[in-house]
């Protein structure tokens, strides 16, 4: 068992605590925000992500977890993580100041030896940032970026494809795989840099593949084609793999946007040419603005009006994050255009100028047309005669490709191609 810290409590940082606390470490989880700390420490999350709630409450409920405000309770650890926000500047690059800033906060009270961990996802060389920032020299900087699917954090942390790992010295790389080692994966201990390039290399990556995804499927539908069998080919070849080939409205969320735009920045900076990257996100803008062209040219490009109901508004589904969600990017774009909106999601509580309903019956209830923007398991489950009664026009567009139009055999259902 290891003194472990984690520095800042979002996302990545109660995921880490938890996960580490359950590999049988002492953990302090610290944060600056008082209310975050208050829920915490009562065992409720300050946001949803399936498993959670369970875990934090088991482990609250025998303290085996410390939260807290007071960042003197750091001073005996061995490891801390720091798990700070690093967010998008105007230029694309990532903004690491509060990651400096939260270093720079308690840097003074760790322990000689200890090992600072960055987990956050951070502009490639800003350990050696971190590094600088501080007089001490006793102090070990090691990179170990996440790669938690948000809906899945809490298996990705358990069971992960690998763990990263990058320092100055074996002997650090191997310290911090210690602390996972009843963890069975594959280890990468390599350098700092090289740890920080594989976060946004996998990440802009995934974007790319994903972009391409959803360029097939529409070039699939203006052919005629059936998009599904098309990629489930396409992922047969193993050396493309069927993971990733599912087309939606475009990506989203914490990560990709925000990644595949700090490495084009990085490569900008270095004077590398990566245009695969420029197209990712021109395309991935391309997948919304096809969803309301479709709206519209059903609507004979008038939606003044026209109910939409909405299904889904988080950028996937078993998660309540919107940041940068295709859903809410095409929702606004239909309602500048005068169309009335009822959306229904199961975790997201509510959006600013957004109409939410309760279920999904209320958002159907007389609606001229239903629009499926996030594949939440519940709404493959709608089935022809709830649909007939409520909406008033049985139109559907179904972005995520989850209803089995098979089972849709009335011929007044109209979906959308």
């Amino acid at each position: 068992m290891s003194k472990v810290a984690v520095v800042g409590v979002g996302y990545v940082g109660l995921t880490q605590a938890l996960g580490m606390c359950k590999l049988g470490h002492e953990v302090v989880a610290y944060d600056i925000d008082e209310q975050k700390i208050q829920k915490l420490s009562s065992g409720i999350s300050t946001f949803f992500e399936p498993g959670l709630d369970e875990l934090l409450s088991s482990l609250s409920s025998v303290n085996k977890i410390v939260f807290t405000t007071d960042k003197s309770k750091l001073q005996d650890k061995d490891f801390v993580f720091l798990c700070l926000p690093t967010p998008q500047g105007e230029d694309g690059s990532a903004d690491t100041s509060h990651l400096l800033k939260a270093f720079s906060d308690v840097s003074s009270l760790l322990p000689k030896n200890c090992h600072v961990i960055i987990k956050s996802t951070v502009p490639v060389g800003s350990w050696k940032a971190i590094k600088k920032s501080t007089n001490r020299n006793d102090l070990f900087i090691v990179s170990n970026p996440e790669f938690l699917r948000e809906g899945n954090a809490l298996i990705d942390f358990e069971k992960p494809d690998r763990i990263v790992i990058g320092a100055e010295t074996k002997n650090s790389c191997g310290l911090v795989a210690s602390l996972y080692k009843d963890i069975d994966t594959e280890f990468l201990l390599t350098d700092n840099t090289s740890a920080e390039l594989i976060k946004y290399a996998a990440n802009s990556f995934l974007a790319m593949k994903l972009s391409f995804v959803n360029d097939i499927a529409a070039l699939s539908e203006n052919l005629e084609a059936n998009s599904k069998d098309v990629l489930h080919g396409v992922g047969l070849d193993n050396r493309i793999g069927n993971k990733f080939l599912t087309p939606g409205p475009g990506w989203g969320g914490s990560c990709f946007p925000k990644d595949v735009r700090a490495l084009a920045n990085i490569a900008d900076k270095e004077k590398i040419m990566m245009p695969l990257l420029t197209a990712a996100i021109e395309s991935n803008e391309n997948a919304q603005d096809r969803v309301v062209s479709k709206v519209l040219q059903f609507f004979n490009q008038n939606l003044k009006d026209k109910k939409i109901a909405i299904l889904g508004l988080s950028f996937k589904a078993n998660t309540d994050d919107v940041r940068n969600s295709p859903a809410v990017e095409i929702v606004r774009k239909l309602q500048k255009m005068s169309a009335k909106i009822m959306a229904y999601d199961p975790a997201v509580k509510e959006i600013a100028e957004i109409s939410q309903t309760k279920t999904v019956d209320e958002a159907i209830e007389a609606a001229d047309l239903l629009l499926i923007l996030t594949e939440w398991p519940e709404f493959s489950e709608i089935d022809q005669n709830f649909l007939m009664s409520k909406i008033k026009n049985p139109v559907i567009l179904d972005t995520r490709k989850i209803l089995d139009q098979s089972k849709f055999t009335s011929n007044k259902i109209i979906f959308i191609k």
